[in-house]
């Protein structure tokens, strides 16, 4: 468990170090919307920039339908739909955090 005296931006960097999540299982483990966390995670990559011995993953959104990846996309978000096939069936992109030296 998590201590309390934390902010949700300490508490996100210490869950996504070391492993890969979505903005959704964030949001479940924090008990705040998705939303919330989205916001909190551009200030996130912000935060571990400045520090020389980390470095910040974002494993891309993914068509489930044609397997198209979004590797020029900006925003932390999920997209709607695939610019390839238009669904929308898209896995969201997961987050992380690794020591620079990995």
């Amino acid at each position: 468990m998590l201590p309390p005296d934390q902010t949700p931006r300490q508490r996100i960097i210490d869950l996504i170090t070391g492993t890969r999540l979505s903005s959704y299982q964030l949001a479940q483990m924090l008990g705040i919307p998705e939303r919330q966390v989205e916001e909190h995670l551009t200030h996130v990559v912000k935060t571990v920039a400045r520090d020389k011995t980390r470095k910040f993953i974002l494993d891309p959104a993914r068509c489930q339908d044609c397997d198209f990846v979004f590797r020029d996309r900006r925003r932390l978000t999920r997209p709607s739909r695939c610019p390839q096939c238009r669904s929308e069936g898209i896995a969201a992109p997961r987050y992380g955090i690794d020591s620079a030296g990995c």
